[in-house]
């Protein structure tokens, strides 16, 4: 049954790639995965690690946060590091993106299914405008 399919147990995982519910002591569900294929379709994206602590930009250490920066400021090919080819796709580039964002979403009742993610790379569902990734700890 769903109410007996959420467990809790120690922390997993590598840095950068963590759900963020490992840290908050929430019943960890396959969203866990969603969270993790969001950032490596970001790093995909960006060619770059998830988190850069050498970066001389403070604001482009952490990949999620910086992309979903750029994606709200409407500079999306701020992410491709002058990537000219991917540039020619720019609506591609920005539902990849969306997607990804999607995935990363800190609540993850907001996360859609890896199903869905599918979907929406294959352009059978629609992308919709993402929210803050990190709304839900500011509500919290």
């Amino acid at each position: 049954m769903m109410n007996q399919s959420h467990t809790h147990t120690a922390i997993r995982g590598t840095k950068g790639y963590v759900a963020p519910e490992w840290f908050r002591n929430m019943p960890i569900t396959t969203k866990v995965d969603v969270y993790s294929f969001g950032v490596v379709l970001l790093e995909i994206i960006c060619c770059r690690r998830s988190v850069d602590v050498g970066n001389s930009c403070e604001g482009k250490a952490i990949l999620t946060n910086w992309v979903y920066d750029c994606y709200q400021e409407g500079k999306i090919d701020a992410v491709l590091d002058h990537e000219t080819e991917a540039l020619h796709d720019k609506k591609n580039l920005e539902k990849s993106v969306m997607v990804a964002i999607s995935c990363i979403q800190e609540d993850p009742a907001l996360q859609p299914t890896m199903r869905k993610v599918v979907q929406m790379l294959e352009g059978v569902v629609e992308v919709h405008a993402p929210p803050c990734p990190s709304s839900y700890t500011r509500a919290a």
